[in-house]
């Protein structure tokens, strides 16, 4: 290489790993220019348009690299970007490409364990994790995300000791890793004796980014909660949000306004003439985040002809991909009202064809993304023989468990849950809508999680009669299902259907009168015990 390519190239390298993107992309611009057929010029092209965002054009430029040189860290970055784009068939076939003895990388191996673990192929992810392990080992650059995000894995497909063992080592590597923190406390139940409410709370105050205040926080108050201390567990999550909540206050306004722009159009469009696509392997689960939608789904996959899909983003980002907007949301009003002019039939297939990397081994398969609720009226009209299963909590429990749980981090989906009072306001909203779709359609079925739990054998029954599916007695002993979960249910799903969680939320009194007292303004009472 000629000096002054050698000069750019290490030049964009620096400011890239600075945060330097413009210098980095100046310089990157000139070498690719002077040299166009430098594959490493392209593929650091697209790591900058990463950072901004520009998935797609980050694609381009790792393909124009490869078609210059076979690179496995260019692939793996590739795989990487096809998830972020919701390309799941498309990163599952780039990683699975990579045969292990090809990688040379610790990190090559595990970011292709990540887009696997992120195209729900948990089993296949966990190979490549290992080997990322066995080579960081080898060449004495272990790091506490490699162990991490095992330790993850390991926890989908229900190797708990395994998982515990990598959270460990990711904390011995680096002790303020808060993701290790947070995923250990949420992985083992705690006792007077063997805690880490020492190490946890050291470590809350040595962090500083809001983002580790939320994980230590929450992982402080699982271990309260563990030991009985209710209040001490409310006042943990108070202070790990509150750096949050400074930098992001959830907007009450825009979330009123979209969820009665969705009623207003389901209204407008309720006589509109739709042909959908006719098929009936969907079958949705959705509602309120912790109501019981991953004890739903674990009943109906026991089922011989049903598979689980988990939590798809398939359907809101064909709404997306087909309507075309320009706004930068999946989910706005532009989107929504674009969304009714769509070929139905079309926005049925495109769905369909986008959930193949996981589906299409049985008869029928389950979306169990909770949010889906957004788009009942949409689901109905795009696929009219799909089942629609909303789950039903007592909204103090729903709230509490919101608010306890920690969601994916700047998902603004899960924004409200920063806040107690702000989840009940979501709730309230989202109960409102459910009884709005329930009148307006005949293929939704309200499920009560207390009825279930208290009649499980009839309530079960009645879901499978509901999906058109005969009964089989393995559905009553959902907890022996070994399907990997990959959400936050992961542990209690893994036992039998018990009622210890109901009415959890009289623990967190008086922290909970505010909200309590909303409901009862807003008349949400019909679930209130």
């Amino acid at each position: 290489m000629q000096p002054n390519l050698k000069q750019l190239h290490q030049s964009a390298i620096n400011n890239l790993n600075q945060g330097n993107i413009q210098q980095a992309h100046k310089a990157l611009v000139e070498l690719v220019t002077q040299q166009p057929d430098f594959a490493d010029g392209y593929f650091l092209l697209a790591m900058v348009n990463l950072q901004v965002g520009q998935i797609y054009k980050a694609i381009k430029l790792i393909e124009k690299a490869l078609s210059f040189t076979k690179s496995v860290e260019y692939t793996a970055q590739l795989a990487k970007c096809y998830v972020l784009t919701g390309d799941l068939q498309k990163a599952k076939n780039t990683a699975l490409g990579v045969k292990p003895e090809h990688i040379s990388k610790a990190l090559d191996a595990d970011t292709l364990g990540v887009a696997l673990t992120q195209a729900g192929l948990h089993q296949q992810a966990a190979d490549y994790f290992i080997f990322a392990l066995s080579l960081a080992e080898a060449s004495n650059t272990r790091q506490p995300q490699f162990y991490y995000n095992y330790g993850v894995c390991a926890k989908f497909l229900g190797q708990f000791d395994k998982a515990q063992h990598a959270f460990e080592n990711a904390i011995a590597l680096n002790p303020l890793h808060h993701q290790s923190h947070f995923a250990l406390a949420d992985l083992t139940k705690v006792t007077e004796q063997n805690n880490h409410i020492a190490r946890l709370k050291n470590a809350f105050e040595q962090v500083n980014h809001p983002d580790a205040k939320l994980h230590i926080g929450h992982a402080l108050a699982k271990e309260y909660q563990d030991l009985g201390d209710f209040s001490a567990a409310f006042a943990a999550l108070q202070q790990g949000k509150t750096a949050k909540l400074a930098n992001k206050t959830f907007d009450n306004q825009a979330s009123e306004a979209l969820f009665a722009h969705i009623k207003q159009l389901s209204d407008k469009y309720k006589n509109q003439k739709t042909a959908g696509n006719q098929s009936s392997e969907p079958i949705f689960v959705l509602g309120m985040p912790r109501s019981g939608t991953t004890l739903v789904e674990r009943i109906l996959s026991s089922h011989s002809d049903v598979q689980s899909a988990g939590e798809l983003q398939d359907f809101g980002l064909s709404v997306k991909k087909l309507s075309q907007t320009p706004t930068p949301q999946v989910l706005d009003t532009d989107t929504l009202s674009q969304a009714y002019q769509l070929d139905f039939a079309k926005l049925g297939s495109t769905y369909l064809e986008a959930t193949r990397v996981v589906t299409g081994s049985h008869k029928h398969f389950i979306d169990k993304l909770p949010f889906n609720f957004f788009y009942i009226d949409l689901i109905t009209k795009a696929l009219p023989n799909a089942k629609i299963i909303c789950l039903l909590r007592d909204p103090m429990d729903t709230c509490i468990g919101n608010y306890r749980q920690l969601f994916t981090i700047n998902n603004p989906y899960y924004a409200y849950s920063l806040d107690l009072l702000d989840t009940a306001k979501f709730y309230s909203r989202f109960y409102k809508l459910m009884q709005h779709f329930s009148a307006l359609h005949s293929n939704i079925k309200l499920v009560k999680y207390e009825e279930l739990v208290a009649a499980p054998e009839q309530k079960i029954k009645e879901l499978v009669s509901y999906c058109n599916l005969d009964w089989q007695p393995q559905c009553l002993d959902f907890h022996l299902n070994t399907a990997p979960v990959s959400t936050a249910s992961k542990m209690q799903v893994r036992q039998p259907l018990n009622n210890k969680a109901i009415g959890r939320w009289k623990k967190f009194k008086p922290h909970t009168d505010a909200a309590q007292s909303y409901f009862v303004k807003e008349g949400v009472l019909g679930l209130i015990k």
